[in-house]
């Protein structure tokens, strides 16, 4: 609804009563004009009636006549009937009625007023009559000669004229209504839009805004425009104006038409948006927004802003600059010090700086912190590391160059004072130039002209040095650059201290690790071997292997692993690999040496658990802690500011955590039957790989890893290889990676096994490691192939033996014959001697089957076997004893012995060397006598 305080509503009630009066006005404008037209027809009718019947023929003889009204009156009534008058009267020149529609009025005389008729004029006017006010005309009758002879008046009263207007009212009603319900309609839709337009708003407020905007618009200082789409200046405020040096005639003019800059004006008139783009406008430089007016309810055409920014170019300047250089230290922060080594830290340095800050920049070292170690002398030579921002070949900064600071130089005293230096020009700096005139000319002739050195420096030492250079081009160096230049080498120095502590720390490790994995394996006949270690990226980890020979030309593979990375876990797995080297010793089964294992670590983790308090040797497991006030904790530190700054903490470890996930893989594999025995904690199964190129990783019964075990019994698994076959073992490093899962791995390694079936156990590695190492990997890897081989036949003899001391001496003598036949009549006497006592003591103590096997490999050995599984052990005899001095005897004249279990019994076993050289402990005749007065054995 349209309100009456509202522009609109007025501009409504204001339009309905013109509308009104008009048409008011037309109506009776028209109802006069239909009165004035009745008027005139009852003239023209009076008139042209009065004229007829005057000069009809015959009137004027019937006039000149002696009875007029007898030849008159039917006529006259007839014509005033017919012309719809509402009379016609024939009159004498001296007034007497002849003719009336009256007959009582014939014959009477006329009212006065006819006299110019008489003259010979007709006359027409309003008159009273005998039928009130009409219309008349009176025509003159005349004769031949003519003299006027009578007069005719024809006349139509006044009141049916009226009638006649009145006849045409409704059409002019109808006409009226017509008109207003037009101009109303009309009006309603020019005042809705209106209202509109000024939304709502009544006069007062559309006067107030009205000012206010135009106050605003002149008074703000920021110039405004209105361009219309022709491209034409509409408006323009008095900033606009000032800035844009307008003329007074702008408006209505073409913007390319003002003499603007060409830029502003082609911009001006293109119409399309624009959001605080810089022009020129005389020595003024301008913000220019444009925005289209369409949108918003307006013209086609657009409104251009400008503001001034000539005055905030310097501020702006500064502040884009500390701008960039905060975000310059956000990069560095983000890009150095990404991976923990010394060289690519500093390479970092070089690269961030270059070119938001310097052309060129370099870093030098000190020598001792390339090493990991700490810096000792302030006049130390540096290596230079790294320098980003020349050409690569260039001699000006040559990268791995050895720099000396001369005593006394700028940068020396820099270096002493751990303070950053700056030198703004240094073709004027003749300290700087005198320290190596060569390399400072030759920085010279290559542009270089500005200069600031900054130490870094961490944790009170200075561990090198950054060099920020500008050219001659760029803008020299102030001392807002010196204190940029400061934070940047700061943050930097503190990741190259990380690095060069992880630098000795991982060397420490790689030594551990080093010296606890096996440097060579060694010696024997049963496998061809090769292996490969690499530790992870992260850092050194508890992966380990290991080839151990065992008695009767046996041989054990292990390989195994220990979860995490670091000192813990190397030390843990060089406790383990000791371990099994010493249950090995015991020449125990892979399910016994495994349990045995799995007890080990069992204790260990109950050890390294406890809290806060002492191990079994009452060290103190706190870390360090739990001494006086300010002890340092070097160790606890290290961990700490390496986790803060990003870096690998798994060097140095968790002192107090548990190595619970050691996993383990024990295989033994005897070259005399061909067959292998296995058996696994948690550790991945191995590969076969036949003869004939099958792939196949057999089903090895697992169990879980060492110190989850609980007691439960391992089991095994005995294969029989052919000779020839490859035995892959491998921890999961290997085959499993964040990026691929085990299954893949494998595949992966089956397929890569099977492309060649002949090829050596070196040649497998390589392959292996080609095809399946991860790209990136994140655990260590050990790798150990095994090529079987199966002893010759001819270099096994074996024999039954009865329980009969009388068959010592046939199989003693067979035993000497395979050895005349071996070529080792060498150690004929002291494999008898050996074999006597063996058999011997089986024959006595023992129980069947008695067996007695000699294998010629790089040692004989010599094996007894028996029903029982009572082991004989060395003890000291006394002078009184009759016997007990036999196996001494044995124990000095072989190189080694024992005594193995077996599922049916046990195996007394020896091993002589190959030459004739006495054993070891062989103290000739007299010692032997001596000795054999001391010692006896123990009963079976």
């Amino acid at each position: 609804m349209l309100s009456v305080h509202s522009v609109a509503g007025q501009v409504l009630v204001l339009q309905l009563a013109l509308v009104v009066l008009l048409v008011a006005a037309a109506g009776i404008a028209l109802a006069l004009q239909a009165q004035q037209a009745s008027l005139r027809e009852a003239e023209q009718r009076s008139s042209v009636a009065a004229l007829a019947f005057a000069h009809a023929p015959g009137t004027a003889a019937a006039m000149q006549s002696a009875d007029p009204t007898t030849r008159l009156q039917l006529r006259a009534e007839d014509a005033r009937r017919e012309a719809g008058l509402d009379y016609l009267v024939a009159f004498s020149p001296s007034g007497i009625r002849w003719t009336h529609p009256d007959p009582g009025l014939i014959g009477k005389h006329v009212p006065s007023g006819y006299g110019p008729a008489l003259a010979g004029r007709t006359v027409t006017s309003t008159s009273s009559s005998a039928f009130g006010r009409a219309v008349d005309t009176t025509v003159p009758v005349k004769d031949a000669g003519g003299r006027v002879v009578g007069l005719v008046a024809a006349g139509i009263k006044v009141q049916r004229t009226n009638e006649w207007a009145l006849q045409r009212l409704p059409l002019l009603i109808g006409c009226a209504a017509g008109a207003l319900v037009v101009g109303v309609c009309g009006t309603a839709l020019v005042s809705r839009r209106l209202r509109r337009q000024t939304r709502g708003l009544d006069p007062a407020e559309m006067t107030r805004m009205y000012d206010h905007h135009d106050a605003v618009l002149h008074a703000v200082r920021e110039g405004v425009l209105i361009i219309g789409s022709d491209g034409r200046l509409l408006l323009a405020n008095d900033e606009a104006r000032r800035l844009l040096d307008l003329p007074d005639d702008a408006e209505r003019r073409r913007v390319t038409e003002l003499g603007l800059e060409p830029g502003t004006a082609a911009l001006l008139a293109s119409g399309r948006a624009a959001t605080d783009e810089v022009h020129p406008a005389g020595d003024r430089l301008l913000a220019v927004n444009i925005r289209p007016t369409g949108p918003y309810g307006g013209p086609p055409g657009t409104a251009v802003t400008l503001r001034d920014t000539t005055e905030l170019r310097a501020l702006t300047g500064k502040a884009e600059v500390a701008q960039r250089r905060l975000k310059l230290l956000y990069d560095a922060g983000m890009r150095i010090g990404s991976t923990l080594d010394v060289r690519r830290t500093a390479e970092e340095l070089a690269a961030v700086a270059v070119p938001r800050f310097a052309d060129v920049v370099s870093v030098e070292l000190l020598e001792p912190v390339l090493r990991g170690d700490e810096p000792t002398g302030e006049h130390a030579p540096m290596r230079r590391l790294a320098v980003h921002g020349v050409p690569e070949g260039s001699e000006v900064y040559r990268v791995g160059e050895q720099i000396r600071f001369v005593p006394g130089s700028p940068i020396a005293a820099g270096i002493a004072d751990a303070r950053p230096v700056l030198v703004r020009d240094l073709r004027a700096e003749r300290e700087w130039r005198e320290q190596d005139p060569d390399d400072t000319g030759r920085i010279l002739d290559n542009g270089i002209r500005s200069l600031i050195a900054v130490p870094l420096r961490a944790r009170g030492l200075v561990l090198g040095l950054a060099n920020f250079w500008r050219a001659a081009g760029a803008e020299v160096f102030g001392e807002e650059d010196l204190s940029f230049a400061a934070e940047l080498a700061a943050r930097a120095a503190v990741s190259i201290d990380n690095a060069r502590r992880y630098t000795r720390e991982h060397a420490t490790t790689i030594t551990l690790q080093r010296s606890l994995l096996p440097r060579a394996l060694p010696a024997q006949s049963a496998l061809e071997v090769a292996h490969r270690y690499l530790p992870a990226q992260a850092g050194v980890g508890g992966d380990w292997f290991d080839l151990i020979p065992l008695p009767g030309a046996r041989v054990a593979l292990v390989v195994g692993d220990v979860v995490g990375h670091g000192l813990h876990a190397a030390a843990t797995m060089g406790r383990l690999r000791t371990a099994v080297l010493n249950f090995s010793a015991l020449d125990l089964p892979p399910d016994e040496l495994l349990g045995h294992l799995d007890e080990l670590v069992s204790h260990i983790d109950t050890d390294e658990a406890r809290p806060g308090g002492t191990g079994p040797d009452g060290d103190d497991r706190s870390g360090g802690r739990g001494g006086a006030a300010g002890d340092e904790d070097p160790a606890g530190t290290m961990a700490d500011e390496a986790s803060a700054s990003g870096g690998d903490t798994s060097l140095v470890g968790d002192g107090v955590a548990g190595i619970t996930g050691a996993t383990c893989l024990y295989a033994i594999y005897d070259p005399v039957g061909g067959r292998v025995t296995l058996a696994r904690a948690g550790h991945p199964g191995p590969a076969l790989v036949l003869p004939d190129g099958t792939v196949s990783f057999p089903e090895v019964p697992v169990s879980p890893p060492l110190g989850l075990g609980g007691g439960l019994p391992v089991e095994t698994v005995e294969l029989a290889l052919p000779e020839g076959s490859r035995l892959v073992l491998y921890t999961d490093g290997l085959v499993e990676d964040r990026e691929r899962d085990i299954d893949t791995g494998l595949e992966l390694l089956r397929t890569t096994l099977a492309d060649g079936p002949d090829r050596s156990p070196e040649e497998t590695c390589t392959a292996v490691l080609d095809a399946v190492l991860p790209a990136d990997p994140s655990d260590d890897i050990a790798l150990l192939v095994a090529r079987t081989r199966l002893l010759d036949r001819d270099r096994i003899a074996e024999w039954e033996v009865p329980s009969d001391p009388a068959a010592v001496g046939p199989v003693r003598s067979a035993c000497l014959r395979t050895l005349e036949a071996w070529g080792l009549d060498g150690i004929g006497f002291t494999t008898e001697l050996i074999l006597s006592e063996l058999i011997t003591n089986a024959i006595r103590y023992g129980a069947q089957p008695i067996r007695v096997r000699l294998l010629h490999d790089r040692a004989l050995v010599c094996e007894v076997s028996d029903g029982t599984s009572a082991s004989p052990h060395l003890r000291r005899a006394a002078t009184t004893d009759e016997g007990g001095r036999g196996l001494f005897l044995v124990a000095q004249f072989a190189q080694r012995w024992g005594t193995r279990y077996t599922p049916d019994g046990k195996v007394i076993w020896t091993e002589q060397t190959l030459d004739a050289a006495p054993p070891p402990g062989d103290a000739g005749n007299d010692g032997i006598d001596t000795l054999l007065d001391q010692w006896d054995e123990t009963a079976w």
